[in-house]
């Protein structure tokens, strides 16, 4: 990934993007060439020197049953929005301004582990449930489900894990722009609904 030095992502924000409830791309290389899926994953920082990102596929889906060559790759991306020109200070000082576009993302490397066995699995899915119901007023839990069902759901698909070897990351925030120039990007995602990249450049400024 291309990375200016004042775009390099931050150790906090490298552990959002991880972190926070969310889906990514799964891209490997294989033998039939490249595959991917869009799957929601889970970080579990305790697997290996750099954590671990554990998912499931469809126990149709190819991408598991291929071996990968070499690393793998998972895309996670965080908020993204259009920037207006129309949004700087600078605008009116000289007009040299050219509209861009604000992200967050992180190329996280490793090697893929494949799980079948069922208890890994239970315990997978009931760690991503919790994850992405903890904000809700009523819960669903995995166990609101007949058990019978469950074990049915679980032979139908398959687990991944991939174990971190190294991650390259970028929060392209509006750090190179003149604090005026932010405050006016962050006025103008605001306005528009983008409250959480505008959260994203607000904390950049500060170097968090």
């Amino acid at each position: 990934m291309y990375i200016p030095a004042h775009f390099a992502a931050g150790p906090d924000v490298i552990r959002d993007l991880l972190t926070r409830p969310s889906a990514a791309n799964l891209v490997t290389m294989t033998s039939q060439g490249l595959l991917a899926t869009f799957l929601p994953l889970i970080y579990d920082p305790s697997a290996g020197e750099h954590g671990a990102l554990q998912g499931h596929l469809a126990r149709t889906n190819s991408q598991w049953s291929e071996p990968a060559i070499g690393e793998s790759l998972v895309i996670v991306q965080g908020a993204d929005a259009y920037i207006s020109p129309s949004w700087y200070a600078s605008k009116a000082e000289h007009g040299r301004v050219v509209p861009t576009w604000n992200y967050s993302t992180a190329h996280v490397y490793g090697k893929l582990a494949v799980h079948e066995d069922p208890a890994w699995l239970g315990n997978h899915v009931r760690q991503l449930t919790n994850l992405n119901e903890a904000d809700s007023e009523r819960p669903w839990s995995v166990d609101d489900a007949p058990e019978r069902y469950v074990s049915g759901q679980l032979r139908a698909i398959v687990g991944i894990e991939l174990v971190i070897t190294r991650i390259e990351a970028k929060a392209k925030l509006s750090q190179n722009r003149p604090d005026k120039d932010i405050d006016g990007v962050v006025a103008g995602l605001d306005a528009q609904g983008h409250s959480e990249i505008a959260a994203d450049v607000a904390r950049a400024r500060l170097g968090s």
